[in-house]
């Protein structure tokens, strides 16, 4: 099996640990039957409290930056390109998370995952998107919000700095661009109650359907 091919299995497999959904289960409740029904991060907390979400959230991103990990390694011991090994464990890695198998295919909207993985791929940028969530979040108080405008001016950003010179080549550009792609078609549903006006707050408990 090519060091690119492993790579994406097993960032997949890393990617479909369902942490939220396991969580929840600590406190006796099945997460998608509870609030919008979505195993991520921003619902754990939302239902169970930051207790849990947080864990959560940072369990996640750290399977985003274990994939990296994980491909770079890879790729050393099966004499891989490490850069695209890399990129590819990361991006099954966020698609694991969003399409667990385990869970019937139905799992989080991958923001936490992504940060994880472009924080190790491309920190600036990442850093500088993560500013513009909290700005978002903190004017809005809705995450969907945020986390669709990041998923937006990541990738933005990735390709300002490689046509600048500044960038760290046109894979991880495209990374990121593919990423922030995913993470838009997850908040399909979002966006449609964000136009309709019945999006949820952050720090509400009406429950809503994802």
């Amino acid at each position: 099996m090519s060091a690119l091919l492993f790579s994406i299995v097993t960032g997949y497999l890393l990617g479909s640990i369902p942490f939220g959904f396991l969580t929840a289960r600590l406190r006796g409740m099945d997460i998608r039957e509870h609030g919008s029904r979505n195993i991520g991060a921003t619902n754990v907390w939302r239902v169970c409290g930051w207790k849990f979400g947080l864990p959560v959230f940072l369990l996640d991103a750290l399977k985003g930056a274990g994939a990296v990990w994980l491909g770079g390694w890879i790729a050393i011991r099966l004499d891989g390109d490490a850069a695209w090994a890399s990129i590819g464990s990361a991006m099954a890695c966020i698609v694991g998370h969003s399409f667990p198998v385990w869970l019937g295919f139905k799992g989080g909207k991958g923001v936490a995952t992504s940060l994880g993985a472009l924080l190790c791929m491309m920190p600036l940028a990442t850093g500088v998107t993560f500013l513009v969530w909290i700005l978002v979040f903190k004017t809005s108080r809705y995450v969907s919000l945020a986390s669709i405008v990041a998923a937006v001016v990541l990738p933005a950003f990735a390709i300002v700095a490689q046509l600048t010179g500044r960038g760290r080549g046109w894979p991880f550009a495209g990374f990121a661009t593919l990423a922030g792609v995913l993470v838009i078609l997850r908040h399909r549903a979002n966006i449609q109650r964000l136009l309709a006006g019945t999006e949820n707050r952050f720090g509400k408990k009406k429950e809503v359907k994802a």
